[in-house]
């Protein structure tokens, strides 16, 4: 892994929302998203562009490249760029993707386990070693049970860190702050363990992980990324005050499914619209004044 992407890895990265508006991309508003998470190079480390956040799988693939490559431009080299819809439960297929697909201005991917089918740890061992043979770029594990219906254990997650250079970071979501620890414990030192859930950032931090892919950070790219850094840096009482200042937001963001609530903040925030793309529905009324509330509450602070 490249020194560059190493020490970006280590830190915040943001799960970037796609604004819509009208059924279409709304791509003023996310030129406006990409230059507020970047906060004049006091927000995130990097981006991941078009993971579950960025609703990708309700995207064609030529949007997808549209975005990408808009990304690109609007970043402009300012921090790196994770492409994250490279996962997928056909194998072969993600395979001639990765072969078919222009990553020119892309640091590494970021790939969810496969969905659905419901694989053996073998099975998933298999789908991300053939990955590794046929991306050009470092590959971040993603781990989400919770949309996967398979958890990927951390036996198999040190297993491919120790069989393949390719596999840099796994982002693990699974809720379960034991299995991080395991992770950290026994990976090579190469191998970076970053949090998928924001609410549980800080104490996987404390553990020994080296940061998160952010959903907030949409949002509150300085306020998080600023909390993640105190807390790399052993500055517990800073990292606590900036944890607590967003801790009653977190629920208002998942309450209706994600991005609703993300995209109900930024909306609220003048960023962007709250309009989503179906079988995920724009966050309701009631939810957004709630959610409203609370982030009154912080601006006063």
């Amino acid at each position: 892994m490249s020194q560059r992407i190493h020490s970006y890895l280590c830190g915040t990265g943001v799960a970037l929302i796609t604004p819509f508006s009208q059924g279409k991309i709304d791509y003023q508003a996310l030129e406006r998203l990409i230059n507020h998470v970047i906060a004049d190079g006091d927000g995130v480390e990097y981006i991941v562009c078009l993971g579950t956040t960025g609703e990708s799988i309700t995207l064609s693939h030529a949007e997808r490249l549209d975005v990408l490559r808009f990304t690109i431009k609007i970043t402009a080299e300012r921090v790196p760029i994770v492409a994250g819809f490279f996962g997928g439960n056909n194998t072969q297929s993600l395979v001639d993707r990765l072969h078919a697909t222009a990553l020119d201005g892309v640091d590494a991917i970021l790939s969810s386990s496969p969905n659905y089918n419901k694989p053996t740890q073998e099975g998933i061992y298999s789908h991300y070693m053939a990955m590794a043979q046929a991306s050009p770029l470092p590959i971040i594990i993603y781990n989400v049970p919770s949309r996967t219906a398979s958890n990927v254990e951390p036996d198999t997650i040190i297993r491919l860190a120790n069989d393949s250079p390719k596999f840099v970071a796994v982002k693990e979501a699974s809720g379960v702050i034991g299995q991080s620890m395991r992770i950290i414990k026994h990976c090579p030192k190469h191998f970076l363990v970053l949090s998928g859930d924001d609410p549980i950032t800080l104490p996987i931090i404390a553990c020994g992980g080296h940061g998160v892919i952010s959903v907030i950070a949409n949002a509150y790219p300085r306020e998080f990324s600023a909390m993640v850094r105190a807390a790399l840096a052993d500055d517990m009482p800073t990292a606590r005050r900036l944890n607590n200042l967003l801790l009653d937001i977190h629920k208002w963001l998942y309450i209706e499914n994600n991005p609703a609530g993300i995209k109900g903040a930024t909306e609220i925030l003048g960023l962007c619209s709250r309009e989503t793309r179906l079988p995920i529905a724009p966050l309701s009324e009631s939810v957004l004044q709630s959610l409203r509330t609370e982030m009154n509450i912080i601006a006063k602070i």
